[in-house]
C-alpha cells in the first residue's frame, strides 16, 4: 500500500471503531471463552451478529455457511472461528468497485455520466453530493451538479456551499420550481457543455401531496426524454445510524426507482456497521461508496476487503 491507500485505510479503520467494539470483540471474546465450536457457541455468535445490526436472515446464512464448513472440512478449534467468520462476511458483500480508480473512470462515450442522488431527508445526500463531485474533479472530470430538491429552501444554500468546496458548477431554481424541469434544464446545458458528470440532487420529503415516489419517477422520464439511458446511476444514500430501518427505506425506493448502489454515511458514529452487510446481501445491490468521517475526503469507494479488513483488525496494528 502507498501511503495514500494506508491513510485511506486508517481513516477506514477508525470509522468502524464503534462497529468493531460491537461486534468482532464480543466474536474474539467468545472464541477465547470456548476452546470448541459447537452449538453453544455457534449461537451466542448468531447473537452477537443480529445485535450487530447485521440482520436476521443474513446472520442465518452466515451461520449456517459455517455450520456446513465445519462438518466438511472438519474445523473444530474455536481460534479458527475468526477466519472462518471474516470469510463468510466476504462473501455475504457484492464489491461495488473493482479498484479505486474505477469508480470514477466513465466507461461510454455519451456524455454527462447522469448520477441521480435519493433518499430520505437528514441521512446525508447534500454533503454525500458534495463529496462525489469532489472525487470526480480530482479525478480530472467536468462535474455539474443539479439541485431539484425544490421543495426544502436550505437544501440549495448547503449545497451551493459544496458545489464552492468541490470546484463545481450548481444548477439551481426558484424554490417550489418543478424538480424534473430542473433536471432536463441542467441535462440540457450538461450536453451543450460537454460536462463528463452530472449529480443530481432529489428531495427526500415532499410538503405537498404529490406522491415522492412519483416525483422521482417523473425526473426519470423527464431525463429520457434528453438522453434515453439517463439516468446512468440511481444512488440510494442511507444513514447507517438508522441500522435496520436502512434496509426497509432501501426497499421502498428500490422497488420505486430501480437503485444500482447504494452509499452508506455516517458510519463513524455507530456502531451498527454491520447493516452494510446486511443491506448487501438481502437487496442484492452492491454499496459503492461509504462515509467515515466530517471531512470531504471521507466519502471513500467501498472496497469489500479492504472493509472486513479494517472490521477485524486489532487496534495495535496500524
Amino acid at each position: 500500500m502507498g501511503f495514500f491507500d494506508k491513510f485511506k485505510f486508517s481513516r477506514l479503520k477508525e470509522g468502524l471503531t464503534k462497529t468493531r467494539e460491537n461486534i468482532i470483540a464480543k466474536v474474539q471474546k467468545l472464541i477465547t471463552s470456548k476452546s470448541k465450536i459447537d452449538d453453544e457457541l455457534l449461537n451466542n455468535l448468531e447473537e452477537i451478529l443480529i445485535l450487530g445490526d447485521v440482520g436476521v436472515s443474513t446472520t442465518h446464512q452466515i451461520i449456517e455457511n459455517i455450520k456446513v464448513r465445519v462438518k466438511q472440512e472438519r474445523y473444530e478449534n474455536s481460534t479458527e472461528l475468526d477466519r472462518l467468520l471474516r470469510e463468510e462476511i466476504q462473501k455475504m458483500l457484492l464489491n461495488g468497485n473493482g479498484s479505486d480508480e474505477a469508480p470514477f473512470v466513465i466507461s461510454h462515450t455519451q456524455k454527462p455520466h447522469v448520477i441521480m442522488i435519493v433518499g430520505v431527508n437528514g441521512v446525508g445526500k447534500t454533503t454525500t453530493i458534495g463529496k462525489l463531485a469532489y472525487n470526480y474533479k480530482t479525478a480530472g472530470k467536468k462535474v455539474l451538479i443539479a439541485a431539484a430538491d425544490t421543495f426544502r429552501a436550505a437544501a440549495n444554500e448547503q449545497l451551493e456551499i459544496w458545489a464552492k468546496r468541490a470546484g463545481v458548477d450548481i444548477i439551481q431554481q426558484a424554490h417550489g420550481a418543478d424538480p424534473a424541469a430542473v433536471a432536463y434544464d441542467s441535462l440540457k446545458s450538461g450536453i451543450a457543455n460537454n460536462v463528463d458528470v452530472m449529480i443530481i440532487d432529489t428531495a427526500g420529503r415532499l410538503h405537498t401531496k404529490i406522491n415522492l415516489m412519483e416525483e422521482l419517477k417523473k425526473i426519470k422520464r423527464v431525463l429520457q426524454k434528453l438522453m434515453p439511458e439517463a439516468p446512468h446511476e440511481i444512488y440510494l444514500v442511507l444513514d447507517a445510524t438508522t441500522g435496520q430501518n436502512a434496509i426497509q427505506q432501501a426497499k421502498q425506493f428500490t422497488s420505486a426507482v430501480g437503485i444500482t448502489g447504494l452509499v452508506l454515511t455516517k458510519l463513524d458514529g455507530t456502531a451498527k456497521g454491520g447493516v452494510v452487510i446486511a443491506v448487501s446481501q438481502e437487496l442484492n445491490i452492491p454499496v459503492k461508496f461509504i462515509g467515515v468521517g466530517e471531512t470531504i475526503e471521507d466519502l471513500q469507494p467501498f472496497d469489500k476487503n479492504a472493509f472486513v479488513n479494517a472490521l477485524f483488525e486489532k487496534n495495535e496494528d496500524i
